[in-house]
């Protein structure tokens, strides 16, 4: 297969992924497919000490907004994630084999690609609010709610220092205007 993808890992920057499920047929169709999903990206995180910025699991596609591992690449830290959920899933192949690598250089392009990322679900008509799709990482952004996937954010580094937020409180929208 040639190839003139370039991708530019180990730079120290954060990474917006895509990667599609085989023929973009819809293998993440389902609650319980999306929950082993997210369940197998929890794991590679901590295995590959990663942070994850931010995530859409739709039912034929994934997007993460992702640091580089600590150890490993990416791409390594990518195969195995993918190679997880595979295995656990009846379909085969799972996967199409390649992924969309974009390098986010800037804070504007982070949150750029974190609005796309949190809209795909109303775009494609599954909810009328990013935060009714429950495979994404809107709530912990919006409301500082923590799920099965740790989000590096405010809130994370907060509840890290033992701070607790106000009852009531709710944060900012930036991330979904």
């Amino acid at each position: 297969m040639p190839s003139r993808l370039k991708r530019y890992q180990q730079a120290g920057e954060s990474h917006y992924l895509t990667f599609s499920c085989y023929r973009r047929l819809p293998y993440l169709g389902t609650a319980t497919a999306r929950d082993l999903f997210l369940t197998s990206l929890e794991q590679a995180r901590r295995h590959y000490v990663f942070f994850v910025f931010g995530y859409v699991v739709m039912p034929e596609h994934v997007h993460l907004l992702l640091s580089e591992p600590r150890s490993n690449t990416l791409a390594h830290a990518l195969q195995a994630l993918k190679t997880s959920v595979a295995k656990q899933m009846p379909q085969s192949p799972f996967w199409l084999p390649r992924y969309y690598d974009f390098n986010l250089r800037s804070e504007e392009k982070h949150a750029e690609k974190l609005h796309y990322m949190h809209a795909n679900p109303v775009r494609r008509g599954l909810v009328a609010q990013p935060e009714d799709w429950l495979w994404l990482s809107c709530r912990h952004h919006l409301k500082g709610e923590f799920g099965r996937v740790e989000i590096e954010s405010v809130w994370t580094a907060g509840r890290r220092m033992g701070l607790t937020v106000p009852e009531g409180f709710v944060s900012g929208k930036n991330s979904v205007d």
